[in-house]
């Protein structure tokens, strides 16, 4: 089996971003670390592939995009930002839906990458990093939305999930709430991990002791969301407010309210990530964090392409776009006193 970046990496007790930072010769790298690198790479054989760099130019104006689930209005936004930029500079796009599946994910990726693309977008990717900058390091152009990989040939674009976490929770403690379920997506998704640690850091935040039990999967869809609020009901727990990692699981828990009789706001306060277009329109109105996906697709195909086109980013690689949290009415209620943060 061929080595790859990660074994190099391994061998050498270094990081996959130093290996690739050795082998671009980049700057930031002791003579000594270097050393160690290349007697990595020269004792396992590992070279990169010659014939994706080759592929640099021979251009076709095509970019290949995979998202996780083109049904979310996540993913849709994004993907629309990158459409209209990349048509707006005469690229073509070609869209894979993964469906939430890393194998699917995995083998679009291989049918992409043996056509003959300019670049490849990857939406909330399933997959390591150490594969994608495996990509990059074999002379592939790769871009990614939603994580920040440390790589001098990845651009990046991405919002802060802990930070806004933190404020959602900070905004239902101020309404009083002290028991608030998390209802997480994919557990393996970075997404998901990021916005369950600004959750947990804001319930240290407020000394509020975390419960296990008040963390359930919804697997970012309206059923899982659905489904999830009805497993915590049988379970007889007792909470008063829900933050849902994005707001097609906040509209299953509506949904599952509205069997059981449970009234929102004054009986449960919801919050939802996205601000989607219906949750201005749903009764009650639905609180959520608002991300510029739009503007996170647009910005990173045009830097993507100037990357592809020069061979260098004319400005920089990594773009954090800010969110901010709109408040509606399904959280507005107020269930007591509001603790002060120590």
């Amino acid at each position: 089996m061929d080595a790859k970046i990660v074994d190099v990496a391994a061998k050498a007790g270094v990081s996959p971003a130093t290996v690739s930072r050795v082998l671009n010769r980049s700057s930031g790298v002791t003579e000594k670390t270097r050393l160690k690198v290349m007697k990595a790479i020269e004792e396992l054989g590992y070279h990169p592939n010659a014939a994706a760099k080759h592929l640099r130019s021979q251009k076709t104006k095509t970019i290949g995009v995979i998202a996780q689930d083109i049904n979310s209005t996540y993913f849709t936004e994004i993907i629309k930002g990158i459409e209209n930029m990349a048509y707006a500079q005469s690229y073509r796009v070609i869209i894979c839906d993964s469906e939430n599946q890393k194998e699917k994910e995995q083998e679009y990726l291989n049918l992409l990458l043996d056509r003959t693309i300019d670049g490849l977008i990857l939406i909330a990717p399933l997959i390591a990093d150490e594969e994608i900058i495996e990509l990059a390091d074999k002379g592939y152009f790769v871009a990614v939305v939603g994580r920040h990989i440390e790589h001098e040939r990845i651009p990046c674009v991405y919002t802060d999930n802990v930070k806004f976490s933190r404020e959602v929770v900070k905004h239902l403690v101020q309404q009083g709430h002290r028991d608030i379920v998390f209802l997480n997506g994919y557990p393996d998704a970075v997404d998901s991990f990021e916005r369950l640690e600004g959750y947990l850091k804001a319930l240290r935040d407020y000394q509020i002791p975390f419960r296990p039990e008040f963390v359930e999967n919804g697997h970012f869809s309206e059923i899982g969301g659905y489904e999830a609020l009805k497993r915590l009901v049988e379970k007889k727990l007792s909470f008063t407010a829900v933050f849902a990692a994005n707001d097609e699981m906040a509209l299953g828990v509506y949904r599952a309210c509205a069997e059981l009789g449970i009234r929102i706001p004054d009986q449960l306060a919801v919050i939802g990530v996205d601000n989607n277009r219906i949750s201005k329109y749903i009764n009650p109105t639905l609180s959520t964090v608002s991300q510029p996906k739009y503007t996170m697709g647009s910005i990173l195909v045009e830097k993507f392409i100037d990357q592809m086109n020069e061979n260098q980013f004319e400005n920089k690689r990594v773009f954090v776009v800010d969110s901010e949290l709109i408040v509606r009415e399904s959280s507005t209620f107020t269930v007591g006193s509001s603790p002060e943060k120590p």
